[in-house]
C-alpha cells in the first residue's frame, strides 16, 4: 500500500510538472528578447511621456500574448510539447482562454475610441514576422537561426510600441529603438548558435573556421552604428550599449578553450541583455 501511494505521489508530481510545461513558456532566451526591448521602449517613452496610463496596459497585454503562445501550441501540437489527454487539453485550453481574454481586454482599452491606431501597424509587422518564423521552423534545422531572427522582429516590436504609447507618436526614434534591439537580438542569437556549433573547437583557427561569418557580422554591426552616429541618427551612448556584446563576441575567438556549459552561456547572455537594455535606455533617455 505504501509503495502504491508513493508511486501515485510521484506520478501526480510528474503530471503537475508536465502540466506547467504545457502552459508556462520555457524559452528563457525568448523572454529576454521580448523583455529587454519592452524595457527600453517603456524607459524611452516615459522620458518624454505625454501619457502614462497606456504603458501598464501595454505591458500586461504583451506579457499575456507572449505567454498565450505556449498553451496554444500545446493544444495545436506545434510546440515542443503536446497535450496528450483530456485533462492536459483542458488545462491548456483554460490557460489560453484566460490569457486571451486578459490580452484582448488590455488591447481594447488601449485602442478604445480609435486611439493608438498605429499599434495595428506595428502589430501587423510583428504578426508577419511570427508567421515567417513558423514557416521557417517547419523547414527544418537548416533554417533554425533564420526562424529565430524572424521571430526576433516580432519580439523586439515591443520597443517601438511602448515608445509610441508613451509619447503619443511613432517617429524615427521609435524605429531606431526597434532596429537597435533587433540588431542586438541578431548578435545574441548568432553568438549562441556559434557557441553550440563550435563547442568542440579548441584553437583560434578552429574557432575562426566556425565563426568567420559571425565575426564579419560583428564588424558590420560596429560599422553600422558608427555610420549612424556620424550621420547623427544616434548618440555615442548607443555605440556604448553595443560595446559589451561586441567585445564578448570578438574576445571569444582568442580565449583559451573551456568545456561548453549551456547553462553558463545562458546566464552570461542574460547579463549581456540586461547590460544592453540599461545602456540603451540611458542613451534614449539622455540623447
Amino acid at each position: 500500500m505504501a509503495e502504491m501511494t508513493e508511486v501515485a505521489s510521484v506520478e501526480g508530481t510528474a503530471g503537475k510538472v508536465r502540466t506547467r510545461a504545457l502552459i508556462i513558456p520555457r524559452e528563457h532566451g525568448a523572454w529576454g528578447l521580448m523583455l529587454v526591448p519592452l524595457f527600453t521602449g517603456v524607459a524611452a517613452g516615459l522620458a518624454s511621456a505625454q501619457q502614462f496610463w497606456p504603458l501598464p496596459l501595454f505591458v500586461a497585454a504583451t506579457l499575456s500574448l507572449f505567454w498565450l503562445r505556449t498553451p496554444v501550441e500545446s493544444l495545436l501540437g506545434s510546440g515542443p510539447m503536446t497535450a496528450r489527454n483530456s485533462q492536459e487539453r483542458w488545462a491548456a485550453l483554460r490557460a489560453s482562454l484566460v490569457l486571451a481574454v486578459a490580452s484582448a481586454a488590455c488591447l481594447v482599452a488601449l485602442m478604445w475610441g480609435g486611439r493608438n491606431r498605429n499599434l495595428l501597424l506595428i502589430g501587423a509587422v510583428a504578426a508577419v514576422a511570427f508567421v515567417a518564423q513558423t514557416v521557417l521552423r517547419m523547414l527544418g534545422r537548416k533554417t533554425r537561426m533564420m526562424s529565430q531572427l524572424a521571430g526576433a522582429i516580432g519580439l523586439t516590436a515591443t520597443a517601438p510600441a511602448a515608445y509610441y504609447l508613451g509619447t503619443g507618436h511613432l517617429d524615427s526614434t521609435g524605429v531606431a529603438l526597434w532596429i537597435a534591439n533587433w540588431l542586438f537580438a541578431w548578435n545574441q542569437i548568432h553568438f549562441v548558435q556559434l557557441r553550440i556549433h563550435a563547442a568542440r573547437s579548441r584553437t583560434c583557427r578552429e574557432k575562426f573556421d566556425e565563426g568567420i561569418f559571425f565575426l564579419l557580422g560583428q564588424i558590420l554591426l560596429l560599422a553600422a552604428v558608427v555610420v549612424a552616429f556620424l550621420w547623427h541618427y544616434i548618440t555615442p551612448l548607443v555605440i556604448l550599449a553595443f560595446a559589451p556584446a561586441l567585445v564578448r563576441g570578438t574576445w571569444w575567438f582568442f580565449q583559451a578553450h573551456k568545456p561548453f556549459d549551456v547553462k553558463q552561456l545562458g546566464w552570461s547572455e542574460m547579463r549581456q541583455g540586461i547590460t544592453f537594455g540599461i545602456l540603451l535606455a540611458i542613451a534614449f533617455i539622455f540623447p
